[in-house]
C-alpha cells in the first residue's frame, strides 16, 4: 500500500509539473547511463527517486550547500540550464539547495545564517565550484569578510561528501594554470594539506556536463552511496573510464588514415577526423560522445571542433590542469616552457635539424679547402686475410690487372726516386 501510495503521489508531483511518465522514465535512463549504469538500472533509479518523495513531502529534503571559490559560475550556470518542463527539475525538487551564491534567492546575512545552520546539523553533501586560492594566506578570496579557505574547511568538515564540481575544483584549473600567482589548487588536495578526510568525488570539465552531477547526487544521495564505483583519482568510473577517442564518432576516419588538416576543407564537410587539428580525445577521458550535450542534442566534436581535454585534470597536481597541458588548443603538442620562454616541440626539431645540416654543410667546406677530399684514402687492393690465406681467400682478385697495376706503381716510385 505504501508502495503505491509512494507512485500515486509521485505521478501527480508530475503531471502537475507537466512532466509524463515516460519522459521521466527517459531521465532515469539518462541518470543510469551518466552512472556508468546499464539502461536497464532505470527502473531502479526511478524506483530511488519515487521512495524519496515521501522525505519530500515530509520536508525531509536532502540538503545541499553550494559554495563558490574562484570560478566563473560555468558549472552553475551548466546545471540550472535546462529547458522547461525537464524532468531533471524534479530531480532538483528533491534536495534542499539550502545556500548558493549565484542560485539563491537571498543573500548577505541571512544566506550565511543558513548556511552555518546547515553544517551545524550536519547530513548535507558539499557543492564546491571553482578553484581553492592559498594565496596571500587565503585572502586571495575573501566572502562574507572570511577568506575563502576557511569557507571551505568550515562546510567540508561536517558533510557527507564533497563533489568538486568542474576542472576548476578538481586541481585549479584555469586559476591553477602558469604563473599561478594566487596559489590555486583542487579542493581534494587543499582538504588533505588541512587533515579533512570527508570523502571527495571529482567531475572534472568546463564546464561539467549537468547530467554527471545529476547522476552523482541520485547515487549518493538517492541509491545506495556505496554503489558509486571511483577511479584512483576520485572521479565517477562510469563517466571517466574511457577517453573521449574511445566512444568518437568520427573514430572510423581515424582508423581509416582520413584526417582533417585545414579547416573550411573537403576533409572537414565530410566529417573526417580532427586529430591533426589538435583534437585531445586520445588522451582526455569522459564520456560526453555519449552523454552529449543541451538535454543531448550534440557534443563538441560532432559540432565540428577538436576535443580541448577540458576533463584533463589531475587532483594532486595543479600544474597537470586542461590548460598547462593542452594550450595551444590547435596544435598538435602541447607547450613547452623554458622559464619564461614558451616554444612548441615541433620548432625544437626543425631548429636542431637545421643547426646539424647547417654544421655538416660547414664540415665538408672545410673538407674540401683543406684538401682532405682529394684522391681519398688508400684501399688494400687485396684483403690482409685474403693474402695471407691464398688458398681460402674470400674476395675474387683480377691478378693480371692487379700486377700490371703493381708494375706501374713501381715503375713510378723508380721515375720518382
Amino acid at each position: 500500500m505504501e508502495t503505491e501510495a509512494t507512485v500515486s503521489g509521485f505521478q501527480d508531483m508530475l503531471s502537475a509539473r507537466g512532466v509524463t511518465r515516460r519522459s521521466f522514465m527517459k531521465l532515469c535512463g539518462a541518470v543510469a547511463a551518466a552512472a556508468g549504469l546499464s539502461q536497464l538500472a532505470a527502473p531502479q533509479v526511478a524506483q530511488a527517486l519515487e521512495k524519496s518523495v515521501i522525505g519530500a513531502t515530509k520536508g525531509n529534503l536532502y540538503p545541499v550547500i553550494w559554495i563558490e571559490g574562484a570560478s566563473c559560475t560555468g558549472c552553475t550556470e551548466s546545471f540550472a540550464q535546462v529547458e522547461t518542463p525537464d524532468p531533471a527539475s524534479v530531480v532538483l525538487e528533491l534536495i534542499s539547495l539550502n545556500y548558493s551564491e549565484t542560485l539563491s534567492a537571498a543573500a548577505g546575512w541571512s544566506m550565511e545564517e543558513a548556511k552555518e545552520q546547515t553544517i551545524h546539523a550536519g547530513g548535507y553533501i558539499l557543492i564546491y565550484e571553482g578553484a581553492v586560492l592559498e594565496g596571500w594566506g587565503g585572502q586571495a578570496l575573501r566572502v562574507a569578510d572570511k577568506p575563502g579557505t576557511e569557507h571551505l574547511v568550515e562546510a567540508a568538515a561536517n558533510a557527507d561528501a564533497v563533489v568538486a564540481l568542474g576542472s576548476c575544483a578538481v586541481n585549479g584549473g584555469w586559476m591553477g594554470a602558469n604563473p599561478n600567482q594566487a596559489g590555486a589548487l583542487g579542493v581534494q588536495a587543499y582538504l588533505k594539506k588541512a587533515g579533512i578526510e570527508t570523502p571527495v568525488i571529482n567531475i572534472p570539465g568546463c564546464p561539467a556536463n549537468p547530467e554527471w552531477l545529476v547522476s552523482v547526487l541520485v547515487d549518493v544521495i538517492m541509491l545506495d552511496s556505496k554503489t558509486l564505483k571511483l577511479t584512483s583519482e576520485n572521479k565517477p568510473a562510469g563517466i571517466f573510464s574511457q577517453t573521449i577517442h574511445d566512444n568518437c564518432e568520427r573514430r572510423g576516419h581515424f582508423e581509416n588514415g582520413e584526417f582533417v588538416y585545414q579547416f573550411g576543407s573537403e576533409e572537414e564537410a565530410k566529417g573526417y577526423c580532427l586529430y591533426p587539428m589538435g583534437c585531445r580525445g586520445p588522451q582526455t577521458m569522459s564520456n560526453c560522445g555519449v552523454v552529449l550535450w543541451n538535454n543531448r542534442r550534440s557534443w563538441c566534436v560532432q559540432a565540428g571542433s577538436p576535443c580541448i581535454g577540458c576533463c584533463e585534470a589531475a587532483p594532486n597536481d595543479p600544474g597537470h590542469n586542461w590548460v598547462e597541458v593542452n594550450t595551444p588548443f590547435y596544435k598538435r603538442h602541447r607547450d613547452l616552457r623554458i622559464g619564461d620562454w614558451m616554444v612548441q616541440p615541433g620548432t625544437i626539431a626543425l631548429g636542431i635539424t637545421g643547426i646539424l645540416a647547417a654544421a655538416l654543410i660547414v664540415h665538408g667546406f672545410g673538407m674540401k679547402l683543406s684538401g682532405r677530399m682529394d684522391g681519398g684514402a688508400d684501399f688494400e687492393k687485396v684483403r690482409s686475410w685474403d693474402a695471407k690465406h691464398p688458398d681460402n681467400s674470400i674476395g675474387k682478385y683480377d691478378t693480371a690487372s692487379s700486377d700490371k697495376k703493381d708494375d706501374a706503381d713501381n715503375n713510378n716510385k723508380e721515375e720518382g726516386r
